[in-house]
C-alpha cells in the first residue's frame, strides 16, 4: 500500500515538474488532495527553476 502512495505521489511531482518546465500556470494543478497538490507544485516550482536557469 505504501508504495501505491509513493508512486502517485512521484507521479503528481513529475507531471507538475512537466507544467513548470513548459511554462503553465500553477493554477492548472489537477490535484485537489492536499499531499498530491503539495508534490505537484513542489515539481511545477522545480520546472519553473530548470526553465529559468536554462535561459540565462
Amino acid at each position: 500500500m505504501k508504495r501505491q502512495k509513493r508512486d502517485r505521489l512521484e507521479r503528481a511531482q513529475a507531471k507538475g515538474y512537466q507544467a513548470g518546465v513548459s511554462g503553465r500556470s500553477s493554477e492548472t494543478c489537477p490535484y485537489q488532495a492536499m499531499d498530491a497538490r503539495s508534490q505537484w507544485l513542489g515539481g511545477w516550482r522545480d520546472g519553473r527553476d530548470t526553465k529559468a536557469s536554462s535561459m540565462k
